[in-house]
């Protein structure tokens, strides 16, 4: 097992933690690689980060806010999900560590990680990185962009000549392929101190942060192998949503699913395929579980799992390529 004792310096814990509740509070990033770095370059920008490159690596960054979310190497044929980099409070590392230990899935750091805090494996193989951080997942409702009132007669589209760019405001969550949802339920639940939000049998689980989070940081859905299905990220609007799709278009990224509304989750959202077949999301207004509420999971049939409208399901939509590659 490698770790590393508890960082020196100490981040202050948020004024919104759960009482008595030890668990991870934040994705402070997920890590996967491509084999075409400039094509990955291309897709984020067009999708409205803020690409950073640092020799052959991408860092993945929003607009005004100064938190890293992603990684993205290059490195290989395939894409691969390396890990996933979660944040904790101080006061709980003790706590995870022991967690971690009890079950024996201590794990030596990622070759591409910092070495940085403690190493765990998930039961599907995933490695996981607990470092003491900040918290960046949200710890209110993410606003909605307030509409102005407009007088009698005039128009509240823009022209299609004057829309800004959509730029996402922060990472909402991520979806990964597992091929056993239930263990990962439980890892996630028992060691990471994530509640599950909502699930539909085997199908499918969503889990949310006990400190405060959207409906869910986490989302699995099953499948033969771990693999990354999406990223999603948080804009300020429905136009927003649609917006974001027809810039992608406009950039050459037609194929994905939407403009739809979840039900589990309650947000609109718009998925755009990237070059190796997972996506990247837009959502909006997707819904909050505060520290202090006990979110009442359900166990839901397929049909109303998925979305209320929207267009018809891509055949391919729950394909893992990772897997098929």
């Amino acid at each position: 097992m490698e770790r590393t004792d508890m960082p020196e310096m100490a981040h202050a814990a948020a004024p919104c933690r759960r009482h008595g509740a030890i668990g991870v509070h934040s994705i402070d990033r997920f890590v996967f690689s491509v084999p075409d770095i400039d094509r990955a370059e291309h897709f984020y920008r067009a999708f409205g980060l803020d690409v950073k490159r640092v020799g052959q690596r991408l860092e993945l960054f929003t607009f005004g806010h100064p938190h890293c979310w992603g990684h993205v190497h290059q490195d290989g044929e395939h894409k691969r999900l390396q890990y996933l980099r979660m944040g904790v409070y101080a006061e709980d590392w003790a706590t995870l560590l022991a967690r971690v230990d009890s079950v024996g899935a201590g794990a030596p750091a990622h070759p591409r990680g910092d070495g940085d805090g403690l190493w765990a494996r998930c039961p599907d193989g995933l490695l996981v990185q607990l470092v003491v951080a900040p918290k960046v997942s949200p710890s209110v409702k993410s606003p909605k962009r307030p509409e102005l009132p407009l007088p009698p007669g005039v128009g509240a589209a823009p022209a299609r000549s004057q829309v800004s760019p959509v730029r996402p405001r922060h990472l909402s969550h991520v979806l990964l392929f597992t091929p056993d949802v239930p263990a990962q339920i439980a890892f996630m639940t028992s060691v990471l101190g994530l509640r599950l939000s909502d699930r539909s049998g085997d199908l499918i689980a969503f889990l949310h942060g006990a400190h405060g989070s959207d409906h869910h940081l986490v989302a699995l859905a099953r499948s033969g192998a771990p693999g990354l299905h999406h990223t999603s990220w948080d804009v300020a609007s429905v136009d927003e949503v649609g917006g974001g799709g027809e810039q992608m278009r406009a950039a050459g990224y037609a194929d994905g699913w939407g403009v739809g509304r979840h039900v589990l989750g309650s947000n609109y959202f718009q998925y755009v395929r990237d070059p190796w077949g997972s996506y990247a999301e837009y959502s909006f207004d997707i819904d909050f579980v505060p520290h202090d509420v006990d979110w009442q999971a359900g166990d839901h049939a397929p049909e109303d799992a998925l979305y209320v409208w929207g267009p018809a399901v891509p055949a391919d939509f729950t394909t893992n390529f990772e897997h098929s590659a």
